[in-house]
């Protein structure tokens, strides 16, 4: 008779304690990302110092002089048209070695941007004060703000009691499922602004969904697995191009684009009303093709595999207990600020003041919900986004957006005459598959919206028609795994191979390209935002 048993735990599937975001294994980067890694650092040095000390750049021979500020044309006044001046020549060398930095990730992203704030105060592009301050730019405020009020979400569990009660009441079948998970992702995508904590906070549900309709990855991959760990992806990014507040990159294009076309401001409403509709097209046109073509679900798989299964997210929801006052607390504060958001036309507050009301609110002694301790603010995102900032600001400046838009056109052949229609496709089609290439949202939207406001500028047509549909793209990061953090944190989940999700990816690069075009031509134009549509055929 043994003495000594060990009882050894069985893994069980059901559990959600088991799909902590802690708990799951850090995808090692590939051999072309480490190599990636390696040369970026001594590359980005090599492109800086040849652009800033050695480059002979004379694109301004041609340059329309209606495209620029006051600031471009007292620097071309004192240098005279045959070349960048230092400023421009400096602005350009760092812009390119920034992005080599950050497509690389030679360093952290967030010392890529501390290295490019001292850069630009050191080579004189902009002065101390303009540099440092862009930690305190009003979208900075705002998504420090965002995260103390998503903080609050989390921390009284309203988010989790929602998304349980939502699968539990409405879950009833694989087709429910997958529909109450695009409510849900849309309903967070309102209140939460960061799309790796709503990828956190949904990810144990749809864990253990997936199990419960037999795939637990690994070995044990299925079609509805894989479609609903894509499909959550997918839900995550496109849901958040509906607000101008689902995201850090979307903020920064609204804060672009408001300045270019002298708005204090660009307006929740106004986002809303012409990126909304797309989102959810796009989303139902994504079940459809995932579900229905790309991965259809065989009787089986459209059928739980552990009966009882979805009791266990039931007694997941027992657990919690019944509202508690906090949550009712939390969603009151959050509703108000919503509705504050979305009615700011008419009462002029902007989306920064209502999210500090909220804020100030949510941490009060007795009246709050969240206490400082309780709130988690990635720092080193925001650093990340003030040196993206300080660039901006530089591009500003220098006007290297501007200058480099006019060269870039000339060079490829493109006369004053250029309809519409060529930019149209060439700036949505740029933006939208070149997530591909980039690692950051807020990286494309730094390129090509300033690209898109610039071809604007030089063509004579209204920024908004050009600069607000690439805007509307910022969210396509989905197609491959290092596209972005949810897609980073959902492929280790070992649910679908890189062919899977490239396969479905660039499926939905593509009808999300063709539809921007759509919506140019119809629901853009009703707005007012597209002048003639795209092809001018309505």
């Amino acid at each position: 008779m043994a003495t000594d048993t060990t009882l050894e735990k069985v893994y069980d599937p059901l559990d959600m304690n088991n799909y902590k975001v802690e708990k799951l294994p850090v995808r090692d980067k590939s051999s072309a990302e480490k190599w990636m890694e390696i040369i970026g650092g001594p590359l980005a040095i090599v492109v800086f110092i040849y652009i800033n000390w050695f480059s002979s750049i004379d694109f301004l021979q041609n340059i329309d002089s209606s495209t620029l500020s006051k600031s471009a044309l007292v620097r071309l006044g004192q240098l005279g048209t045959d070349g960048f001046s230092h400023a421009n020549i400096s602005m350009l060398a760092i812009f390119v070695a920034a992005i080599i930095l950050w497509i690389t990730e030679a360093v952290p992203n967030y010392l890529t941007s501390l290295i490019v704030i001292i850069t630009m105060v050191l080579t004189n592009v902009t002065t101390e004060v303009d540099a440092y301050h862009q930690l305190g730019h009003k979208v900075m405020w705002l998504n420090i703000l965002s995260f103390i009020l998503a903080s609050m979400l989390v921390k009284t569990r309203v988010a989790k009691r929602f998304a349980l009660w939502f699968i539990v009441r409405f879950g009833k079948n694989a087709t429910s499922i997958f529909m109450s998970f695009i409510f849900i992702n849309v309903v967070l995508s309102a209140f939460i602004s960061a799309t790796t904590a709503k990828a956190a906070i949904l990810l144990p549900i749809f864990m253990v969904i997936a199990a419960v309709y037999g795939a637990t990855g690994g070995d044990n991959k299925n079609n509805f697995g894989r479609n609903l760990v894509l499909q959550n992806l997918f839900q995550i990014n496109i849901s958040a191009s509906g607000f101008i507040t689902g995201s850090g990159a979307n903020l920064l294009a609204g804060a672009l684009i408001a300045g270019a076309v002298g708005m204090d401001d660009f307006m929740y409403g106004d986002w809303m009303k012409a990126a909304f509709p797309i989102a959810i097209i796009l989303i139902f046109i994504g079940w459809f093709v995932g579900t229905k073509i790309i991965f259809p679900l065989s009787p089986e798989e459209s059928k739980p595999s552990i009966e009882g299964g979805m009791e266990r997210l039931k007694e997941e929801l027992s657990k919690m207990g019944n509202i508690t006052f906090e949550e009712v607390k939390a969603i009151i504060i959050f509703l108000a600020v919503l509705a504050l958001w979305a009615t700011d036309k008419y009462h002029g507050i902007s989306k920064t003041s209502v999210a500090f009301l909220g804020a100030v609110v949510a941490l009060l002694p007795k009246v709050g919900v969240v206490k400082w301790n309780d709130v988690d603010i990635p720092w080193h995102l925001l650093l990340f986004s003030a040196g993206a900032y300080t660039l901006g600001a530089g591009l500003k400046a220098t006007d290297l957006a501007a200058l480099s838009v006019n060269a870039m056109f000339d060079g490829l052949g493109f006369s004053d005459d250029t309809p519409f229609w060529q930019l149209y496709l060439l700036l949505t089609g740029a933006m939208i598959f070149s997530s591909l290439f980039f690692q950051s949202k807020t990286m494309r939207t730094l390129v090509f919206v300033p690209i898109a406001i610039g071809a604007a500028q030089k063509f004579g047509f209204e920024i908004m028609a050009l600069a607000f549909p690439v805007a509307l793209l910022i969210e396509h990061v989905y197609a491959l795994p290092f596209n972005s953090k949810p897609a980073a944190l959902l492929y280790v989940t070992d649910h679908y191979s890189w062919g899977d999700t490239f396969k479905f990816g660039v499926t939905m690069l593509v009808i999300g390209w063709v539809l921007i075009i759509i919506m140019g031509e119809t629901y853009l134009r009703w707005l007012g935002y597209t002048p003639d549509g795209v092809f001018g055929l309505f």
